[in-house]
Order: C-alpha cells, then sequence, then structure tokens
C-alpha cells in the first residue's frame, strides 16, 4: 500500500494511493464505518498503520475501487507530514561515494547527522539557495520511516518496527562543509534543506530491499545511481545502530545515504527517484 498527504483547502489529508489515483482516508472512514486518524504521522502514532494495511490487503483494494477517487494530476502534493520528531541522516553509504569525499572506506561506524524540521519542504517545493553558499548539492536518499516506538533492537527484528519506505532528498551547503568537517552539521540545516514523500511504501510492498535502486537527477538527466545492496551499511543495520542510541518512535525518519550528489543553482529541478517507491521533485531558487 501506498499512503500520501496532499492539499485539501486548508488541510494536508492523509490518502491511498490505487492505479494513479488516489483516495482520502477521510472517505474511506466513511464509507467501512472507521475512525482511523485523517493525517499520517496521527495514523503512524496511534499504532493504525496495521489496521489499514490488513483492510487494504483483504478486501480494502476492491472496495477503493468503488470510491470518489482524484486523480493525480488533480491534487497537489503536501510533505508525508510537517513534524517528524526526529530525521537523521547517514553519510558516505555507498563505497563509492566513500572513496569520492574521503579517498578512503568510513571507519567501523557511519557518518550521522541530524536535519531540523524547519528545513522540511514537500513534493514540488521549493529549495532556496541560501545567501550564505554559492555551492548547494543535493543529494537522493531512501528513506525510512519508523512505525513503532522501538530501543536496542536487533537487526533481524527491525522490519517490526519499520512502517515502510520513501524517496528523499538532502541538501548540503558543501562550501560551508569543505571549510571544516565539523561545519557539516551548519551546512545540512538550512531551511528547505529537506524533502520527503510523495508516498509511504509500507514494508510488505517491499519484497527485496537490497535490489532498489536509488537515481539522482538533475534536469531531467540522471547523474547517480545505485543499489541498496552497495550499501555498506544496510537499511536493518541503520536502524538497529540508531535505536542503540536513543529510543525511535512512529513518524521518525532516517535517509540511509545516497549514491550521488549534484550542484544546483536557481531554476534546476532536481529528482530522487526510487522504484518501487516512489519519484520526489523539487525546484531550486533564490
Amino acid at each position: 500500500m501506498k499512503l500520501t498527504s496532499i492539499k485539501v483547502d486548508n488541510e494536508e489529508l492523509a490518502a491511498v494511493l490505487v492505479d494513479e489515483k488516489v483516495i482520502l482516508i477521510r472517505e474511506i472512514n466513511k464509507r467501512v464505518k472507521e475512525n482511523w486518524s485523517e493525517d499520517i504521522l496521527s495514523i503512524l502514532k496511534n499504532d493504525q498503520l496495521s489496521q489499514i494495511t490488513n483492510w487494504y490487503k483483504h478486501v480494502g483494494y476492491k472496495e477503493l475501487k468503488e470510491m470518489n477517487q482524484m486523480a493525480l494530476e488533480s491534487i497537489t502534493f503536501a510533505p508525508l507530514y510537517r513534524h517528524p520528531n526526529k530525521i537523521w541522516g547517514v553519510g558516505m553509504n555507498y563505497v563509492e561515494k566513500a572513496i569520492e569525499l574521503s579517498g578512503k572506506l568510513p571507519e567501523e561506524e557511519p557518518v550521522i547527522f541530524m536535519k531540523p524540521n524547519s528545513s522540511l519542504i514537500g513534493p514540488e517545493e521549493n529549495i532556496v539557495l541560501p545567501q550564505q553558499s554559492n555551492q548547494v548539492t543535493a543529494e537522493a536518499e531512501l528513506a525510512i520511516i519508523i512505525g513503532k516506538t522501538c530501543k536496542n533492537v536487533e537487526e533481524a527484528e527491525v522490519p517490526k518496527v519499520v512502517a515502510g519506505f520513501t524517496s528523499s532528498l538532502d541538501m548540503t551547503a558543501k562550501d560551508i562543509h569543505a571549510i571544516n568537517p565539523r561545519f557539516m552539521q551548519r551546512a545540512k540545516s538550512f531551511d528547505t534543506f529537506f524533502s520527503f514523500g510523495p508516498y509511504l511504501t509500507t514494508i510488505d510492498e517491499v519484497k527485496d530491499v537490497r535490489g532498489i535502486s536509488v537515481e539522482t537527477k538533475l534536469n531531467g538527466k540522471v547523474c547517480h545511481s545505485n543499489i541498496v545492496d552497495n550499501m555498506m551499511y544496510s537499511p536493518w543495520w541503520i536502524v538497529s545502530f540508531f535505536s542503540r542510541i536513543m529510543t525511535l518512535h512512529p513518524g521518525d525518519v532516517i535517509m540511509t545515504g545516497t549514491p550521488g550528489s549534484v550542484l544546483i543553482s536557481d531554476g534546476d529541478v532536481v529528482e530522487c527517484v526510487i522504484e518501487g517507491i516512489g519519484e520526489l521533485r523539487v525546484y531550486s531558487c533564490k
């Protein structure tokens, strides 16, 4: 199942994707006499995702075809949700990217960083290039959405606490980071420097995480591409690693690293394309 968030009047509401059309959870509730939350973050926090997924798999897919549907070209996507408790990223997770940046493989544990909620934008929104930087890069990444509160999770148990995956874009003020590696957090934290969506693909839809391909595109051209199997730290290992540092909560987002970054300028279109997960597109402007 794929969930998305769309703008309806002055609200951002959860919907289910079916055959290139969407149906609001609000409309589903009316049809099936349920009281599921109408935004994705509340669905996760109220532990309703498994209920909705089970309904969808057993009877929902057929019922959705009979409901009031909206074509994708008629809607405006919102971010999946606005206020995750935590947005974490992993740096240099693909072998080629690590060697490109540092000339060697990383140490035994990954480089990690946080993104503030104020950096979050949705699909089709604008990256505002900050005055403090002349070199901003964008990186496509597979992102993990946490579905259950967890701590000290064994790698083999991670799928039980993951809600699903989404496409994400991580922006960096490259010139600030280049001055001193200790400036990485500042370089990552500008407003509009993170985007995710438009779909949350539930974990049951992903049969083989290792075979997923991730592409960074600039102005329609694929600049970097790789598969998850070429990560040094697998998605399940990453979640386990973070859970040993802190308690993870529903809606927490963890980016898993990029196959490569692109330098962006005013007017550019940058995309994260992940097969089976979704295509995320944003624009850069001054």
